[in-house]
């Protein structure tokens, strides 16, 4: 099975921005988006927000959403990004995991780090909590929900809030991937200068790129259910 090889939903230009597109981007990015975003012709609009104005009330209940886990959330950002990086490479899209490598190093997440996110677990690399992150992460792809043992380690480190945004930030850049992947959104023109390990397809064998779980098997409780 490959990626689409271009978009299957066209991203929606500027000169075809509606009231209800205009809207979303207020609901979004708040009063006057719009025109502050035409008012900047040297910044493309990203794909992924021209693909997303095809379904203009769907955006804005997805800005807000999204804004909310990513500009106001109880998990650490650093946390947050972890989880998504590793949603990202296991799922193989390529669109979320670049955005996200651009993000992470802006919170000073290492080259190393994210390499480490593509790989088995390394104890000696993450600090306490994260190998449970990534642990529940994999869980989360795995099986729809964290185990117990991981669950009461995170429990003791996390609020109630904090538990809840694990797995909705899991589950929300799971559902992003799909879109992604489905809609064929292509890589926007500055993301291709990002250095970062290399999606690949499967390979004829089945085997998945990224199909190593760092969490599930390095941490105290990643082991699997029968």
């Amino acid at each position: 099975m490959s990626a689409p090889s271009g978009p299957r939903l066209a991203p929606i230009t500027s000169e075809r921005w509606d009231d209800d597109v205009r809207a979303a981007l207020s609901a979004g990015f708040g009063p006057g988006a719009a025109d502050r975003l035409l008012a900047d012709p040297e910044t493309p609009l990203p794909n992924v927000l021209g693909t997303m104005m095809n379904h203009p009330r769907l955006l804005a209940h997805w800005l807000a959403f999204n804004g909310k886990l990513l500009r106001d959330p109880a998990i650490d950002a650093r946390l947050r990004e972890l989880m998504i990086l590793r949603v990202g490479w296991r799922t193989r899209a390529n669109y979320e995991w670049l955005q996200h490598v651009r993000i992470a190093r802006g919170l000073g997440i290492t080259t190393a780090e994210i390499e480490a996110i593509t790989r088995e677990y390394d104890p000696d690399l993450w600090a306490p909590l994260e190998p449970d992150l990534l642990a529940a992460t994999d869980q989360l792809l795995d099986r729809y929900r964290i185990d117990d043992d991981t669950w009461a380690r995170l429990a003791k480190q996390l609020d109630e809030q904090q538990l809840m945004e694990v797995v909705w930030v899991v589950g929300t850049y799971t559902v992003l991937a799909m879109a992604f992947n489905s809609f064929g959104i292509q890589l926007d023109p500055d993301l291709h200068s990002i250095d970062a390990p290399e999606i690949r397809e499967p390979e004829p064998n089945g085997r998945e790129a990224g199909a190593e779980r760092p969490g599930a098997e390095g941490a105290e409780s990643g082991k699997r259910e029968e």
